[in-house]
């Protein structure tokens, strides 16, 4: 795969490419303000996640999260599907390989993918077309999910004879609850854009002209608030959030001060009081 370098913030354009890595199915680009957009590029397959592109995310993940000057990514799929899931190839090609086996390369598989939890920034999931199997559990590992009319979810993996993997039967209940997951997981049903909303599972849904560039506004206009403040945000809220009242009041007891002691809390009341957008820079 190409070298990954770091993105660095460029002044003269906010919609600027500085930097962009295209190899192994999976294509990045990072925009002058810091939002990056990550495409899974294999629209022959429906963008199925393959060996190859599972490293090359892997690396990809492991770049953006050392790159400070990242503030959010949008995660989408070239074509006309988001991702329909594990190379099925892949998946059945070890037939005769033990348990134990089995389970040491699916954890491979899994931590690869799921290490987009591991970004401080937020990470928005651009539903462009269905997103399946493991490509819906894709969608839920991102902290916001957007979807374009055509889009679809499901997770029918007992139709395939699986067992959920990549940690659907944690991520689906957060989002959706119990009782929805329950029934999608045991069903396997396919769900259209329009149910999806009505589930929770995304935020809303537009037409498919459009879309991308629609989420890619949403994504320059998060990334434009105070950079230690949401990456505190986010970590206040993962993992369901905090486990009750009293945690919730110490976190915030000492994530809010560190904020009050940033360059950029100045900057926002500064840009409050002379009615103009906010220039934050991290500090």
């Amino acid at each position: 795969m190409t070298d990954i370098t770091p993105v660095a913030v460029l002044e003269d354009s906010r919609y600027a490419h500085e930097w962009s890595v295209e190899a192994d199915h999976l294509s990045a680009a990072a925009y002058a303000d810091g939002v990056v957009l990550v495409t899974l590029a294999n629209p022959e397959r429906r963008n199925a996640m393959s060996h190859p592109m599972t490293a090359a995310w892997a690396r990809l993940m492991a770049a953006l999260r050392s790159d400070r000057a990242v503030r959010a990514v949008v995660v989408t799929g070239a074509g006309h599907a988001f991702c329909s899931g594990g190379d099925t190839g892949w998946i059945g090609s070890e037939p005769d390989a033990s348990v134990a086996d089995q389970r040491d390369r699916m954890l491979e598989f899994y931590r690869a993918w799921l290490s987009i939890r591991d970004l401080e920034v937020p990470t928005v999931a651009a539903l462009n077309g269905p997103a399946v199997g493991a490509g819906a559990a894709l969608a839920l590992a991102c902290d916001l999910r957007y979807a374009a009319a055509s889009a679809r979810f499901s997770v029918p993996f007992a139709r395939l004879g699986m067992h959920p993997g990549m940690a659907t039967t944690w991520l689906l209940p957060e989002v959706v609850g119990i009782a929805a997951a329950r029934e999608l997981l045991v069903t396997g049903r396919t769900v259209d854009a329009e149910e999806m909303l009505q589930l929770g599972l995304v935020s809303s849904v537009s037409g498919d002209d459009g879309f991308l560039e629609g989420v890619l506004r949403l994504a320059h206009s998060v990334a434009g608030a105070a950079p230690v403040a949401l990456r505190l945000t986010k970590a206040a809220l993962a993992g369901g959030a905090h486990a009750d009242y009293a945690t919730a009041l110490q976190w915030e007891a000492l994530a809010q001060p560190v904020t009050l002691a940033t360059e950029d809390l100045q900057e926002g009341l500064a840009a409050a009081r002379e009615k103009r957008p906010p220039r934050f820079t991290g500090r």
